[in-house]
């Protein structure tokens, strides 16, 4: 008998999908088409189907069994996808679809991502500095990195702050990140609102060029 509709049930048959996976897949070289299979293929592994069949597959979908297979295929060959050998806890065989490959692609390309964007940061600190960067200023730029976790964004928010106050040294720009480590800024947007909210508060004649960030520590 099938069982009335209720939140609880509407609950238990969902599948968890990482929202990297629906925000990144283009930078894996895989269309909507592509991900729908993949979406299907977790879904009837839900319910049993550790191994689904084109059929099975294309029965939920637009297209049709031939062309589940040439995206499967497709997967398979940029190892995405692999067959393979699982034991129940009867000791019993079983073949299915393992998409661990695509999720380790998948977050192996965000720290490539992360690794390029660290990397112009320290470009673009040269380029502000007109100068190559000592040895303790590299040292800086990575504690802020990988102690204080703060994001190559916020990091260029604070340089580009210092260059537009006309105080572009390190010790300068460790003051204003750490002002904004204490207030709860933790992104790019975080320091418009701030600077929106702190410059609608002071009197109109001492209003600034919005175009020009809030200096934090002038308060």
């Amino acid at each position: 008998m099938e069982l009335p509709f209720s939140y609880q049930r509407l609950l238990t048959e969902q599948i968890n999908i990482p929202s990297k996976l629906l925000n990144d897949y283009h930078e894996l070289g895989l269309n909507e088409e592509d991900i729908i299979v993949i979406l299907q293929i977790m879904n009837l592994q839900k319910s049993g189907e550790l191994l689904p069949s084109f059929d099975q597959i294309a029965s939920h979908m637009t297209i049709n069994a031939n062309e589940v297979a040439n995206v499967l295929k497709k997967l398979r060959n940029n190892n995405y996808l692999q067959i393979e050998q699982i034991t129940d806890e009867q000791n019993g065989q079983h073949e299915w679809y393992c998409l661990s490959p695509l999720f380790e692609a998948l977050f192996e390309v965000e720290q490539e991502s992360t690794q390029e964007e660290e990397g112009k940061l320290f470009q673009l600190f040269e380029q502000e500095f007109a100068r190559t960067l000592s040895p303790i200023e590299i040292e800086t730029v990575s504690y802020w990195l990988d102690e204080d976790q703060f994001k190559p964004p916020l990091i260029k928010a604070a340089l580009r702050e210092a260059v537009l106050m006309g105080k572009l040294n390190f010790r300068y720009i460790d003051r204003i990140l750490n002002e904004w480590k204490k207030k709860g800024v933790r992104s790019v947007n975080d320091v418009k609102q701030s600077s929106q909210q702190k410059q609608n508060q002071q009197a109109p004649k001492e209003k600034r060029d919005t175009s020009v960030y809030y200096n934090w520590l002038e308060e």
